[in-house]
């Protein structure tokens, strides 16, 4: 209780901090009656951790230096279906039923069985008037064994979606409108290039009709493996090397058995790393150009200042930290945290926003700055007020997990990322426990010497939150531990 009220007059008085000096006006309340709905992008890149952002000089500008960053993102499932399903569900896994890339615990197929296509953030635009464009990368094995690309999923008016579980580059199809479309190994079929050319295509036409919203869902491969760069930036980034961290290629002792017979990683090993952390750094200058093409389009129709652009990923990626070579699906840091940056109409720039944030809260952000209904079903919270720079009440922790059949390499988990600490519990009995605040990297495990209350405590709020539900989720992320 006491927390509660120091918590709401911290606030109080941030406001009227604010109220003293201006501030920007709310995101969504920008315009006078009568104006526009906002347009909405999402680009949805593939494995991108939070670090290599800062090396992309034309998100950079565009992006972070006229938006707001949040430095707190996180994704509650580190892998590509299920955080995929959360984003256009808003929804903990738990809730969408998608646990895994393939069939029959995840991939499209599952999403699609489940009937989750039934209500996504792209129906809620549609419904609302929204012209709905999805391009690149929906969920993974789309259109599944049970039907042909011809399937369109409900929702969305343009279609141009990745066919099976690809991640080449080249010499790969999409379904374009239900058509198949196949695509060679020639420059001009660069996955991401012709992405970009799609979305820039549906802009210029989308704009000839001011009276209607559109909404576009961007999604490619980059920077997932094997992360092959468009011939022009073959070479790029020639020195650099992957973060150092304090947990890169450290001493894992402590930790549970999976990784205990992690051994260190050799120089060969490292080099490869740093081989592949350049070829990522190569693949996402593509991305980089896609960013400056789609503003420079929107600012050609007059659609920048009414047009919200969120730049986000689908889940981090260690290279090297806690011996772990390339990867994600981990509780730590590299893996569950991603980047999310926002620009659009009244949304400051060069701002941070240190409020904890989650793939699940994308969907209702949407709705809510397009002023529809948000679902009841929804696990997340709109961002609004934090885009609109109001102080307010916020989650202090969220659920993570992680499932599979096999306990060899990374065992099934679940786990709380609060803003203080992060909780594991392994299906091998095993426990993880940091102190963010002294331990940011995550190196000591205070599982066995932490007081019985403190660990009897995290247990029982990661028991609540992995069967919380809808509006259940909502309030229990608000409530500080004890």
């Amino acid at each position: 209780m006491v927390k509660h009220v120091i918590a709401a007059l911290v606030f109080y008085l941030a406001a009227l901090a604010v109220a003293a000096h201006g501030a920007a006006a709310p995101a969504g309340q920008t315009h006078p009656a009568g104006f526009e709905k906002p347009n909405f992008i999402i680009i949805n890149t593939d494995d991108l951790d939070v670090k290599s952002v800062e090396l992309l000089p034309k998100i950079k500008a565009l992006l972070t230096d006229h938006g707001t960053t949040f430095a707190n993102n996180f994704v509650t499932y580190s892998l590509c279906c299920p955080s995929r399903s959360s984003l256009l569900r808003g929804q903990y896994p738990h809730n969408h039923q998608v646990f895994s890339n393939f069939y029959p615990e995840g991939g499209f197929q599952k999403f699609h069985e489940v009937g989750n296509e039934q209500s996504t953030v792209a129906t809620w635009l549609k419904s609302a008037g929204y012209r709905t464009m999805l391009a690149g990368k929906y969920l993974n094995g789309y259109p599944g064994k049970q039907l042909t690309p011809a399937y369109v999923p409900p929702g969305w008016d343009e279609w141009y979606a990745l066919i099976g579980h690809h991640y080449a580059y080249y010499s790969y199809q999409l379904s374009e409108n239900g058509r198949p479309v196949s695509y060679g190994d020639n420059p001009k079929d660069y996955e991401s290039d012709v992405l970009a050319a799609k979305t820039i295509d549906f802009i210029a036409r989308a704009s000839q009709n001011r009276n209607q919203p559109f909404f576009i869902y961007l999604a490619p491969s980059a920077p997932h493996l094997p992360a092959t760069p468009a011939p022009k930036y073959v070479g790029a980034f020639p020195n650099a090397t992957a973060p150092r961290p304090e947990s890169f290629n450290a001493d894992v002792k402590g930790k549970p058995a999976w990784l205990r017979q992690k051994k260190s990683l050799t120089p060969v090993e490292i080099a490869e790393i740093d081989q592949m952390y350049r070829k990522r750094l190569q693949s996402m200058l593509s991305v980089d150009d896609m960013v400056a093409e789609i503003v420079q389009e929107l600012e050609k129709h007059g659609r920048l200042h009414n047009t919200y652009i969120f730049f986000t990923s689908d889940n981090g990626f260690h290279l090297g930290e806690h011996r772990l070579r390339e990867g994600k699906s981990t509780a730590y840091e590299e893996d569950i945290r991603v980047p999310l940056i926002v620009r659009g109409p009244g949304v400051a720039a060069h701002r941070v926003v240190s409020e904890m944030s989650l793939n699940i809260d994308l969907a209702p952000t949407l709705a809510d700055l397009a002023g529809v209904a948000i679902p009841d079903f929804v696990d997340g919270r709109s961002l609004k007020p934090l885009l609109g720079g109001a102080p307010t009440l916020w989650r202090h922790d969220f659920f993570v997990q992680y499932r599979t059949k096999s306990h060899r390499n990374l065992p099934s988990f679940e786990g709380l990322r609060s803003t203080e600490y992060l909780y594991v519990e392994y299906a091998t009995g095993e426990k993880e426990l940091y102190d963010l605040r002294e331990d940011p990297y995550e190196m000591h495990n205070l599982a066995r010497t932490s007081s019985p209350a403190l660990l009897a405590e995290l247990s029982q709020r990661l028991s609540s939150l992995k069967h919380c539900a809808g509006a259940a989720c909502r309030r229990e992320s608000t409530d500080p531990l004890l």
